[in-house]
């Protein structure tokens, strides 16, 4: 046992791969991937995933399971997402490096060199950019307004949030849980703890075999993710913030409605039976203190998850000089 754990420890690279009705392409993926990640004379794994696949993926990942001793494969009962597969993945991996990417033959096993000489040079995330991206203009599209939604209202600029290739210290991302189809947000979610991020082009090639399931659908599931995160990432430790800012200006502006109301009364004579604007004021001041209760309560929320869990608000990225490390 002892021998196993030590040589778990010692891995360098996991490769994570989602798999879902991709029959036509895993014996070709695999063989490519071996032989690129051979050649860098690096201790790895691939965890394969198998997403609920209806076709024959699960019977090829159990051939190449037994004739790779550095394949591995988690079969999910159903299919639950590619979100659930990665997360999967992250959390039975153990190398000190995380490269996610699909199995559809269209991201490049070449490009993963570049990504592990960024890691190298320091950084903490490698998020790929498919520049010249082989697909049809009704993938493309719904992409490319996703990625300036999300780098706009996340604050963290890529290009390419949607690219499944992307390259993670473990250290950076081991505390990340990943819900809905938030495995597009890693970067933002690492930025957002204060990781370095960089971005690099990679090739990005035709699919070969099988069908892509993204399209304009996606676009409001991105959407209400994104606000999920961001509140997240923000407002996570001080929900009054939000609750509470939200709160007073709905007070304010239905105080300002009362105050108008009473001057239509005594300076124009309009009753108040007869001013809307007096019914909006009640309404917005409710609605205002209840935003503030609300904040209150996932103050209350928020205490009990961390105390209750004995977790931290905080991530170390190293320490130096303490006694549990003598």
């Amino acid at each position: 046992m002892e021998n196993n754990a030590q040589k778990e420890e010692n891995i360098e690279i996991s490769i994570i791969v989602p798999v879902f009705n991709e029959e036509g392409n895993l014996r070709e993926f695999h063989r490519e991937l071996s032989e690129v990640i051979s050649g860098l004379g690096k201790k790895y794994e691939v965890v394969y995933i198998d997403d609920g696949s209806v076709d024959q993926s699960r019977n090829i990942l159990k051939e190449i399971a037994k004739s790779d001793p550095r394949a591995k494969v988690i079969l999910f009962t159903r299919n639950f997402g590619q979100t659930s597969a990665i997360s999967a993945g992250f959390q039975l991996s153990t190398g000190r490096i995380i490269i996610p990417m699909d199995a559809d033959l269209q991201n490049d096993p070449h490009d993963i060199p570049r990504f592990l000489e960024k890691i190298d040079e320091g950084f903490d995330v490698v998020s790929g950019w498919r520049r010249s991206r082989k697909d049809t203009i009704a993938k493309k599209l719904p992409s490319r307004i996703a990625n300036l939604i999300i780098s706009k209202i996340g604050g963290l600029k890529l290009h390419d949030y949607g690219c499944s290739m992307k390259a993670y210290r473990r250290e950076i991302i081991q505390h990340v849980r990943l819900y809905g189809e938030m495995h597009r947000f890693i970067p933002l979610y690492a930025h957002q703890v204060g990781a370095s991020t960089t971005e690099i082009e990679v090739n990005h090639r035709e699919r070969a075999s099988g069908r892509s399931n993204y399209g304009f659908t996606r676009i409001y599931k991105v959407l209400l993710d994104l606000i999920t995160t961001k509140f997240m990432g923000n407002y996570m430790t001080k929900p009054i913030y939000f609750f509470g800012s939200m709160g007073f200006i709905l007070e304010f502006v239905g105080a300002f409605f009362a105050a108008f109301s009473l001057y239509d009364r005594y300076i124009n004579g309009v009753y108040v039976h007869r001013n809307p604007k007096l019914l909006v004021a009640v309404f917005l001041l409710i609605l205002g203190f209840q935003f503030i209760m609300l904040g209150i309560l996932a103050e209350l929320l928020v205490r009990i998850y961390y105390e209750s869990q004995q977790k931290q608000p905080y991530f170390i990225k190293d320490k130096m000089n303490f006694i549990d490390e003598l």
